[in-house]
């Protein structure tokens, strides 16, 4: 597995239990190898015209370039948020072992 097929993906939950629910369905579905739920941390961000404030809870997905269309569904579906946050980034360097290890974790079973 080179590193361009890897991806990190970030989004955030509003909730630890949302943040749960998320990365649970994530790796049992083979869409992340996995997800790092991260302390709560405070977003301010505009939103409809209007600054808001919340708490949120970040999370780090490992995933692949060939899941991240799949990954992104099952954000999109399983997030209660009108427009989530996703965003990945490629990965330009990693551990060959774990670069391997996130792309047999996210392969589809034969």
């Amino acid at each position: 597995m080179e590193p361009q097929d890897i991806l990190l993906v970030f989004t955030n939950a509003p909730d630890e239990a949302v943040a749960r629910s998320l990365a649970r369905a994530l790796v049992d579905n083979r869409l992340a190898a996995c997800v790092n739920i991260l302390s709560p941390c405070r977003s301010i961000y505009r939103w409809q015209g209007k600054r808001e404030e919340a708490t949120e809870v970040p999370l780090l997905i490992k995933t692949t370039a060939a899941a991240y269309p799949a990954l992104e569904e099952a954000i999109r579906a399983g997030h209660p948020y009108e427009l989530p946050e996703i965003l990945a980034l490629p990965i330009q360097a990693g551990l060959p072992g774990y670069l391997a290890w996130v792309g047999a974790e996210t392969a589809t079973p034969e």
